[in-house]
């Protein structure tokens, strides 16, 4: 085993859960069992609900200065810092992830935009702004406060299990809400260690409750009078009863949803820089991302020269072990989500698109839930699998004739929440970016990486609110207005 969390993270203290029950945790690459995590009963979220409405309500995190939480942050960073290679191994082991992956996206990102954070609003982001004087019946002034939200649930996904959890902790915690972290149950010892570190930073107990477990669990989180805020990643399917349990007691919520993104692919487009772009969406963490550019557009007098270098690429792509250095491409997270991928590939089938590469498991992989890199050519955008999101190692590419088709072809989705596009011409690429509906959209590869300052989110049914930047911590916070008179008519 990797590691044992039979216990809950509330208030503080690892406290066992009301029913004792346990859950295998399976390395999915190797289907193992690395280590078993408490599945937790409504009762207990409710406990862990009330402890961080406690610290909310009584507690110094919401009352003291950004500048001093922002001190224990960056002792958690360092922290986290310290035990970075176990990190890692763990990422690798739990979610699937490429030893590459783990060290930058899955783990390093977090951990730069989690400090980085911490820093900003050390020194730059004033929490109260003075407001001009105004006339009326009196001369008066005042201010406008920005203050921490409340009791914040956040509801993490599989995929980036460590990433997801730092993007909603870092806003939440500066903010000065308090919080109850619940993570995707196959999943969960990356957000347990998060308890462990919180214990070693200070982090004051109550601030920080960790709860895994079912339906039952995740209702407690979005229903619960005494919660104020849920910020939700996964599924639009989820979503969508993640909103419609918190309106009732009208709580804000924060949607990380789905996507099918387009990556427009224009005539002058260098393809030798494009076919990384493509095969990478495709493979990276075996295509599990919502804002992966899974569709390809492309201008059809460059289709078949593009699909050719694609195809040629993903035959050469390494998958298995993924704690192996040289593995390009590990498992997908469950058997369940295997089984989905595979009955989309076949719902592709049937509509009439070709598989170009792919389509089924890799040869002598007989343990994992491993799927092969897999391009559909052919694709009209009304089909499924242009509309569905495969959470797999698979693409579709769909041929277009001028800028404007392109365009449409990429906003003709339930979903918008990234986009690409490639042109020689930056300021046509602009352009066209700008046209794209989605709440992200890279020109040319994009550039700088996955800078901490940017915003995250979608349009249409991808979601709700903002995750990273500025933008983020604003969702967490809530603007006040308080005025005085000065004198009196």
């Amino acid at each position: 085993m990797y590691k044992e969390h039979p216990n809950l993270f509330i208030g503080g203290a690892w406290v066992a859960g009301e029913t004792g029950r346990t859950e295998p945790v399976i390395n999915p690459a190797t289907e193992e069992t690395i280590g078993v995590a408490p599945v937790a009963s409504r009762a207990d979220v409710a406990k862990a609900i009330t402890a961080a409405r406690t610290a909310f309500d009584d507690g110094p995190w919401p009352q003291m200065t950004m500048k001093e939480r922002s001190v224990v942050l960056l002792r958690m960073a360092d922290v986290m810092e310290k035990r970075f290679e176990e990190l890692v191994q763990l990422n690798i082991a739990e979610s699937g992830g490429t030893r590459i992956g783990a060290e930058s996206f899955q783990i390093g990102f977090p951990l730069t935009h989690f400090r980085d954070l911490a820093e900003r609003v050390m020194i730059q982001f004033p929490v109260e702004r003075a407001m001009p004087p105004h006339v009326g019946g009196t001369l008066g002034q005042g201010v406008i406060r920005r203050e921490p939200w409340g009791v914040a649930s956040l509801i993490s996904a599989y995929n980036f299990p460590f990433f997801l959890n730092m993007m909603k902790l870092g806003p939440a915690l500066a903010a000065g809400c308090t919080t109850i972290l619940k993570p995707a149950p196959t999943t969960p010892l990356e957000a347990f260690i998060l308890g462990e570190i919180a214990e070693e930073a200070g982090l004051p107990a109550g601030v920080l409750n960790i709860v895994a477990g079912d339906t039952d669990a995740g209702l407690e989180l979005t229903t619960n009078p005494m919660v104020d805020i849920v910020s939700f990643t996964g599924s639009d399917t989820v979503g969508r009863k993640v909103f419609e349990q918190a309106a009732p007691t009208v709580k804000k919520v924060i949607l990380e949803l789905g996507g099918k993104s387009a990556n427009i692919i224009c005539e002058d487009a260098d393809l030798g820089k494009v076919v990384g772009s493509v095969v990478r969406d495709i493979v990276l963490h075996a295509g599990q991302g919502c804002a992966f550019l899974t569709r390809t557009v492309v201008h059809r007098s460059r289709h078949d020269e593009l699909i050719e270098l694609v195809t040629e690429a993903l035959k050469k792509v390494k998958v298995g072990d993924p704690a192996l250095p040289d593995t390009v491409m590990g498992p997908v997270g469950s058997a369940a989500q295997r089984a989905r991928v595979e009955k989309l590939i076949q719902t592709g089938i049937d509509e009439g698109a070709t598989l170009a590469v792919g389509g089924g498991r890799p040869h002598g992989l007989d343990k994992g839930f491993f799927i092969e890199p897999t391009l559909f050519v052919d694709v009209e955008n009304s089909m499924a699998i242009a509309q569905q999101e495969f959470f797999g190692p698979v693409g579709v590419v769909i041929p277009f004739d001028d800028e404007d088709e392109a365009v449409r072809i990429a906003n003709d989705s339930d979903f918008g929440l990234a986009g690409g596009v490639w042109s020689k011409d930056p300021v046509r690429a602009y352009d066209i970016a700008k046209r794209i509906r989605t709440g992200t959209v890279t020109v040319n590869g994009g550039g700088g990486g996955m800078s901490p300052h940017g915003s995250f989110g979608g349009y249409k049914q991808s979601g709700l609110g903002r995750e990273r930047g500025d933008a983020g911590l604003d969702e967490f916070l809530q603007t006040k207005t308080i005025t005085w008179p000065v004198a009196s008519g």
